[in-house]
């Protein structure tokens, strides 16, 4: 987790004739900055919203062990560094801030508009990828411990805790996945959950039963992490939830597996979503229902959650806007735009303009 630093970044202003812009990204993250890379090596000259928090929760995560290409591992800031400084370097320009609205086009060329403040931008296309945050307890603890023995991913970081003993926080489908995957690399697994009875689905529920190491603390909630003397988690401090009974489990990592909230609130009025707030898109593809508007990364991912499997729909969002651009009646091709197969079209060179 960064911490201490500053880092900030010159704003981009609207262009003084009001230029319409080829590709608009709101949103970073893997997501985001992969859409970037490709539509500026496409020469589309994307402008990227990317946020104060720039670089979405692999800013919030230490040791990224599972991206590809890095045998010893990297530091999530510096991996999501590395993605902007790529986007940046074929011509990406950045606004390190908020999105504030936007107004989106129904008619298939039409213009889509995004507000930074009083700011206005057009664009012919839009990539949303504002991602999704984790659901928190918000409890004493939770923040301060967070990369120091506090988790959302088991996935990601289960191999820092082999031989020791953990707990998961949850009593759905994910916590039982995280359950059974952190099995196999801590000495035991505490599952607490705040019921007797689970949301997860029967067959998960047995998997998870079915498995030696794995305790199950119900119906209890966390009240507190506890920090030891080396400054990591030691201790998490449960509550019964029926007699207010308080006791303290000796942990070395706490994984909470209670959802994630969809960052979809600047668009949910004006393109699909489903119950839970995630974008809905077409098919396999990264289309809205709104012409020219693609979503990518966690903002549509129920399942896989992974920065590689963002950084693919990122890819996928790029492509379709490009497509978009070149194959839509009504649309004009931008200037410089790589012609023939897209996928060849990624390898040609950056514009010197």
């Amino acid at each position: 987790m960064i911490s201490g630093c500053t880092i900030l970044y010159e704003v981009t202003s609207p262009d003084q004739d009001n230029t319409t812009e080829n590709v608009i990204i709101v949103g970073s993250g893997p997501a985001g900055y992969t859409a970037a890379l490709y539509t500026s090596r496409a020469n589309l000259k994307p402008l990227v919203i990317e946020g104060f928090l720039w670089g979405g929760l692999l800013q919030q995560t230490t040791d990224v062990e599972n991206y590809p290409g890095f045998p010893d591992g990297i530091m999530g800031p510096d991996l999501m560094q590395r993605f902007r400084d790529q986007a940046e370097r074929f011509g990406t320009r950045f606004i390190t801030d908020q999105a504030s609205k936007v107004e989106l086009s129904s008619e298939v060329g039409g213009e889509h508009k995004v507000w930074v403040g009083d700011d206005e931008y057009r664009t012919r296309t839009l990539i949303l990828a504002m991602g999704a945050e984790h659901k928190k307890l918000a409890i004493p603890g939770e923040e301060s411990l967070a990369g120091r023995g506090v988790s959302y991913c088991a996935t990601c970081d289960a191999a820092f805790f082999k031989g020791k003993p953990a707990m998961i926080i949850g009593g759905g489908d994910s916590a039982m996945e995280e359950a059974i995957f952190l099995s196999k690399f801590a000495s035991k697994v505490i599952v607490v959950h705040r019921r007797d009875e689970f949301r997860a689905s029967k067959i998960m529920l047995e998997r998870a039963r079915g498995i030696e190491n794995i305790e199950w603390m119900t119906p209890y909630t966390v009240d507190e992490f506890l920090a030891g003397d080396h400054g990591g988690l030691q201790h998490a401090r449960l509550r019964n939830a029926e007699t207010g009974e308080q006791r303290d489990v000796e942990i070395a990592g706490a994984f909470i597996a209670i959802g994630h909230e969809p960052q979809s609130q600047l668009v949910a009025d004006q393109v699909e979503t489903d119950d839970e707030g995630y974008v809905i898109t077409q098919g396999r593809s990264t289309r809205t229902n709104k012409p020219g508007v693609f979503a990518a990364g966690d903002l549509v991912d129920h399942t896989y959650r992974q920065a590689v499997t963002a950084a693919g729909s990122g890819t996928q969002s790029a492509l379709d806007a490009e497509w978009y651009l070149r194959d839509t009646p009504g649309v004009p091709t931008p200037e410089g735009f790589p012609v023939g197969d897209l996928a060849e079209a990624q390898w040609a060179p950056p514009s010197s303009s």
